[in-house]
């Protein structure tokens, strides 16, 4: 017996050294963590209970046979994080450069199979040079096997995805179909060709990073969502990020005790909105003020920065919110905020995630490049996102709602469960002067300015939506916590179903 355990523990140290000292050591010198020491800084303490700890690959070609580690290239498991459930898989640079064989990927989809069984969230730790070529198609066919995973866990289990090296080719499309991605800046990169195959068929010289890195992922493509400076501030975001999301779509998400009254008055809040309509102010506070302790997660903060999308909580339950941002393009809703939001919107409603809107939000943004590129379709999005969620939505209008945006934003016509305004809150289809100036063409400056102070009058509050039951109370700013606490009180036993159907057709 003894021999025996002497040989697993010499087994389990040979697959823990993965590639070996000097490897380890490459890895330390970029800045970067092992796969293991990845594991250690995401989950609880001792809580990782590994599997397929001996796989090896079964290639034969090209001298691979007498090349064989164990575990493959790739640690997977389970462990929790603040004690609750999660399988993970984290690529192992250090062995054969984290490369994507067929054991390599039948290990993932073992936990990911398993996540999907008993429901719980996926993370996965991805750190690959891509295919291993010398298997061949054997290796693409282990990338499909992963995708067919993803699609599969969408909507069920939540996945997260943390770039930590190098992703490209086809090993970029397992993230891309998760539901977040995270980055580290300087050390990951993700993109389909690189530098090299860029400047040989168009000729444009390209960095890694300018093409693909974490800055240019969070800011431009927005195919990520946060950029973090290095591993352990990415891991350790990763926890606080799962601790607000549910295990899967048939539990609730996680409540955490909280201190911070549910009927905490703002005042603060009644001089959030400046005299001036063209003057801004932050929406980050509205939403921080009224949030527990004043916590808030945002998702994409760095792209379409006019519309904020996030994470938080009341009286300890997770909230989504989704908020027009004044300070960035007057918080008009545009091609890129349009998907931003209708993703995340998808997201809530799939994991049965409450829905809070604020809105400030005076139109679509006007121009040939917004048409060209499809603002009609892509704000369909959003409109499209809305209207098909089922999870209670509360809506907040603080100052401007015109046009077809009040209509997009979780209007009381979008089923929207409870929707409130500010005093301050205007809504009709368009700024008073604009609509003047249609109504009363040819009319002097002065008619057009008398006429303008009548519009004003008439439809600058809320109280014409909120005669006709679009607006359910107009109510004082100070008070929004409380009545966002209440009413998500009330909607907690909600049910409502769209009609039967495969699925739907969003005009993506």
């Amino acid at each position: 017996m003894r021999t025996q355990v002497q040989e697993l523990e010499q087994r389990r140290a040979a697959a823990r050294a993965g590639g070996g000292e000097k490897r380890v050591a490459a890895q330390h010198a970029k800045g970067k963590l092992t796969a293991r020491e990845r594991l250690d800084v995401l989950l609880d303490p001792d809580s990782f209970e590994e599997l397929d700890m001996f796989v090896e690959h079964n290639c034969v070609d090209f001298g691979m046979a007498e090349q064989v580690i164990p575990g493959d290239g790739v640690v997977t498991g389970s462990g929790t994080i603040n004690g609750r459930l999660v399988f993970v898989f984290s690529q192992d640079f250090t062995v054969f450069g984290g490369s994507l064989s067929e054991r390599h990927a039948a290990k993932i989809c073992k936990v990911m199979d398993m996540a999907i069984k008993v429901g719980a969230p996926v993370i996965g730790l991805n750190d690959s040079g891509g295919a291993r070529i010398q298997e061949g198609v054997a290796s693409l066919g282990g990338y499909a096997e992963v995708f067919q995973r993803n699609v599969l866990a969408s909507g069920v289990v939540p996945q997260l995805s943390l770039i930590m090296g190098p992703c490209a080719g086809g090993a970029v499309y397992s993230p891309a179909m998760t539901d977040f991605i995270f980055m580290v800046k300087d050390s990951s990169y993700m993109f389909v060709t690189g530098p090299d195959v860029v400047k040989t068929v168009t000729n444009e010289v390209v960095t890694q990073e300018e093409l693909g890195g974490a800055v240019t992922h969070t800011t431009r493509s927005s195919v990520a969502d946060v950029a973090f400076d290095n591993d352990i501030e990415a891991l350790l975001a990763a926890r606080d990020f799962i601790d607000l999301l549910p295990a899967s779509n048939r539990a609730a998400a996680p409540a955490r005790p909280t201190e911070d009254p549910w009927d905490r008055i703002e005042d603060s809040l009644d001089t959030l909105v400046p005299p001036s309509a063209n003057q801004p102010y932050d929406m980050h506070e509205l939403i921080r003020k009224v949030v527990d302790e004043g916590d808030f997660f945002e998702v994409q903060p760095t792209h379409a920065a006019n519309i904020l999308t996030g994470f938080g909580r009341i009286e300890g339950r997770t909230v989504g919110f989704v908020a027009n941002q004044p300070t960035v393009l007057a918080g008009v809703l545009d091609i890129n905020a349009s998907k931003k939001a209708a993703r995340f919107v998808r997201f809530c409603d799939a994991f049965e995630i409450p829905i809070v809107t604020f809105v400030d939000v005076p139109g679509f943004l006007p121009g040939v490049a917004q048409e060209h590129n499809g603002i009609i379709k892509h704000g369909a999005k959003l409109l499209f996102a809305y209207a098909e969620a089922t999870v209670p939505k509360i809506t907040v209008i603080t100052r401007k709602a015109y046009g077809g945006a009040y209509d997009v934003m979780a209007s009381k016509h979008l089923r929207g469960d409870l929707n409130y305004a500010w005093p301050t809150a205007e809504i009709a289809v368009m700024g008073a002067k604009g609509a003047v100036e249609i109504i009363f063409r040819g009319r002097t400056p002065e008619e057009i300015a008398e006429r303008t102070a009548e519009y004003e009058a008439r439809f600058a509050n809320p109280f014409v939506a909120a005669s006709k039951g679009f607006i359910d109370e107009v109510i004082q700013p100070h008070a929004t916590r409380r009545r966002i606490a209440l009413g998500l009180r009330k909607l907690r036993g909600k049910s409502l179903e769209n009609p039967w159907k495969k699925h739907d057709n969003i005009p993506l």
